[in-house]
């Protein structure tokens, strides 16, 4: 691992790790300050944890800090330990609600910021969560709801055909870097747990599961020896290694396999093609529904919130919206009400692929049946042609259902459906979603969501170079493109682009515009000779008109 120790040196990029310290609590929330050529300086959302610190030291064996191993124990200590929502739910404000706030607010204050008392509020409601199990105390608390920034997800997780414990951390790592505000092991194959212990000791952000795959692999892959008892232990296990979240598709029914088997692409989650064939074997209901309330009181415990869904998400825009798909989205809804009466956090998986005109439909019918709870989607999809860009897709489904109410969104990569991504697919289907969840902010006006975008065009005007790419998502995509053309230094300091040369740059032209008429007596002057060409003008017309408005005479 000794390759990666650089990778999150934001140094080179004009920017610094810093801290701001909370007003209710004695806590520390990192965030990512950006320097600019003007003196400015612009706080940014980061998911990086200790990484971006100087002099930070990767060392997996070791792990990283672990950021709320106090105030868990505190709360044990104390035999006061809930989940978020039961504190919430007590109008009691925690340390990690007002952590989340002060990372929602990227360093503004004043008018329109999230406070502490919103997080709770939307919290309590169930529109919101804070996924947090306390045997993950290297997690920095976040939040996944409406009223926040969009989140992102991004898949990682080791196959039978590959990949091993290094790269998958490596993956993980390299995600959050990027800015993967959540992660999921989707790992199935060998060692799973040992690979799964690394990711969590080592992320400092929200680690989900799909317990299912892992249950599977304890009976061999073979679906007729799948029992509740083994998929129990198994999240007994995942709980107490610290997964956070757990997809869990308890709400496939034997009702609704009929319907999923008429489809196109039947059933394209992995889950719920497993649950589907084990009823089929067993002629029996779903045992993720009928121990549902057993589950509840499991992750209760440990403070881990359900994912529930998307065992019959579409696998082609020809299945999307169809009876299978809100069947089930109506008894999530149903499940989700049986998990907050017993305190435990929720959200709600959707879609796969949909084409443009149903999107708004889904989101729709899930605020319905779902009373609110936030909403997690794969894209969707738009179109089923993309393979190589799916990535693409993908983020323009994620980016409208975004815009519409989606909390968080499951990246996806260029390499969707055709191989296991490597690093550089991670780092481009997660770049990808980041613009397409930061696009849904500017569109469902999340407080200051602009204001980077506002700093990098005007860098962009004034011809601030280092101050575009380093406000940038991808600072050394930026770079790299800009000296393809121009690697000189000096070039970036040059009022024009490669695109337009130094004669037909629109913003030099404009500036140039700008300085001549750019004081009030000059602007006055250009008023007045408008006006007068505009008066002759129109006294030209009236004599025309008056000679009887013909072109010849």
């Amino acid at each position: 691992m000794k390759r990666m120790e650089n990778i999150f040196d934001l140094s080179k990029n004009g920017a610094k790790k810093v801290y701001i310290d909370g007003e209710l609590f004695p806590i520390r929330v990192g965030m990512r300050e950006i320097s600019l050529q003007n003196g400015e300086k612009v706080l940014v959302y980061d998911t990086s944890g200790p990484y971006t610190e100087e002099n930070h030291t990767i060392d997996i064996q070791r792990g990283i800090r672990k950021v709320r191993e106090n105030w868990t124990r505190e709360r044990f200590d104390k035999q006061n330990f809930h989940t978020q929502l039961w504190y919430a739910r007590q109008g009691i404000v925690t340390p990690e609600m007002e952590y989340v706030a002060i990372r929602e607010n990227q360093g503004v204050t004043g008018e329109n910021r999230i406070t502490p008392e919103i997080v709770r509020e939307e919290i309590a409601a169930g529109r919101a969560i804070l996924p947090s199990n306390y045997r993950h105390p290297e997690a920095e608390p976040m939040i996944i709801g409406s009223k926040f920034l969009v989140k992102i997800n991004a898949n990682i997780g080791n196959s039978a055909l590959g990949s091993s414990i290094e790269e998958e951390v490596e993956k993980a790592m390299w995600a959050i870097k990027w800015g993967a505000d959540t992660v999921m092991d989707l790992s199935t194959g060998k060692n799973i747990h040992k690979t799964r212990e690394s990711i969590l000791r080592n992320t400092p952000v929200p680690v989900g599961t799909v317990p299912m795959y892992q249950a599977l692999e304890k009976v061999h892959g073979k679906i007729e020896d799948l029992t509740w008892e083994v998929y129990y232990d198994t999240l007994v296990e995942q709980c107490e290694q610290g997964v956070d979240y757990f997809t869990i598709h308890a709400g496939i029914l034997q009702e609704h396999l009929p319907a999923a088997l008429k489809r196109v692409t039947g059933i394209v989650s992995r889950g719920g093609s497993i649950l589907a064939k084990w009823m089929n074997i067993n002629k029996k209901q779903n045992f993720l529904y009928t121990h549902f309330e057993e589950i509840c009181e499991l992750l209760k415990k440990y403070d881990i919130a359900f994912s529930l869904g998307d065992g019959l998400r579409p696998g082609s825009i020809a299945d999307a919206n169809d009876e299978a798909q809100f069947g089930e989205l109506k008894v999530l809804g149903e499940l989700a009400k049986i998990a907050w009466k017993h305190d435990v956090q929720v959200i709600i998986e959707g879609p796969g692929h949909v084409p443009m005109n149903k999107i708004r439909e889904n989101m729709d019918r899930q605020i319905v049946d779902c009373a609110g709870a936030p909403f997690y989607t794969l894209g969707p999809l738009v179109s089923d042609i993309g393979a190589g860009y799916d990535h693409i897709t993908s983020a323009i489904g994620a980016a409208m259902i975004g815009w519409m109410g989606t909390s968080m969104l499951c990246y996806v990569t260029t390499k969707e459906h055709l191989a296991l991504p490597n690093k550089d697919d991670v780092r481009e289907g997660v770049v990808t979603y980041k613009l397409a969840a930061h696009a849904a902010d500017i569109a469902k006006h999340h407080p200051h969501a602009m204001d980077r975008d506002n700093a990098i065009s005007k860098a962009r005007f004034e011809f601030r170079w280092l101050d575009q790419f380093n406000l940038s998502y991808d600072p050394d995509t930026a770079i790299a493109f800009h000296d393809d053309t121009l690697p000189a230094e000096p070039a970036k300091m040059a009022h024009f682009c490669s695109m337009c040369g130094p004669k037909f740059c629109s913003m030099a032209i404009s500036q140039n515009i700008r300085k001549k008429f750019g004081n009030a007596e000059a602007q006055e002057e250009l008023v007045a000779d408008a006006q007068t060409i505009a008066a002759g003008m129109q006294a030209m017309s009236e004599r025309f008109r008056e000679q009887g408005g013909h072109l010849y005479q």
